[in-house]
């Protein structure tokens, strides 16, 4: 969907920081928000992006181009926020951008990666500091058959340490995973292709491809690293 010139005209920018996002309409009073999903374009979506990264949801590049990155920064922040997960940013959507909602850091000292099956949110903290958020998927709780036995999709809570990286494509009888960066036996923090806004994973920790790239690139997944999930 293309963002009008005069939709874009109606979303005013929005602070480089964490502080308030405001939407002013082009008399001078609020607007309506405007609502955006995948394949939306233009400024607005651009003012979408900039406050997500101002939030510290990761959605690559601000380029003005709602594609599957800003989809789930998207996500994430509707889980924070406890909204509908749907990807769409509407009405009450735009309202928890504009009050900043974060996720919640647990930890206090040294760096670590948090996952919350709850809300399936993965949070990057250091020293209690909130530095990035994506959107993850967990096990899904269901039966499946594997090795001649049955199986629950189940991700163990406690803390860990990643103990094993694999840079590329692993291949295991659960199918392939993504720069795999394990904590707790076969169960690894890893890409995939799908990554939806609920659990669905074998028990793995799923981030997208591009977002798993980008914790690698970071350095932010090497061996010894601590894992919390809760």
């Amino acid at each position: 969907m293309e963002i009008t010139r005069r939709t874009a005209l109606q979303a005013a920018a929005v602070t480089a920081g964490a502080g308030a996002l405001t939407l002013v309409g082009a008399g001078g009073a609020d607007a309506a928000y405007p609502t955006v999903q995948l394949g939306s374009r233009g400024t607005v979506v651009r003012t979408l992006q900039s406050r997500l990264t101002a939030l510290r949801y990761w959605c690559g590049t601000v380029d003005g181009v709602f594609g599957p990155l800003t989809q789930q920064a998207v996500y994430a922040l509707q889980k924070a926020a406890g909204i509908t997960r749907d990807g769409v940013v509407g009405p009450v959507t735009w309202s928890r951008l504009a009050a900043g909602v974060r996720p919640r850091v647990r930890t206090r000292t040294g760096t670590w990666v948090e996952i919350d099956k709850a809300r399936q949110l993965f949070v990057y903290a250091v020293d209690g500091r909130l530095v990035l958020t994506l959107n993850t998927s967990t096990g899904s709780g269901q039966r499946y058959w594997s090795r001649g036995a049955w199986h629950v999709a189940y991700t163990p809570t406690g803390s860990f340490r990643v103990y094993c990286t694999v840079n590329g494509w692993d291949t295991g009888p659960l199918g392939s995973l993504w720069r795999p960066a394990y904590f707790n036996g076969g169960i690894a923090l890893h890409g995939y292709g799908s990554v939806p806004p609920y659990p669905a994973s074998h028990g793995c920790v799923r981030v997208s491809i591009a977002a798993m790239d980008m914790l690698w690139a970071t350095g932010r997944v090497p061996l010894g690293r601590r894992v919390t999930v809760y």
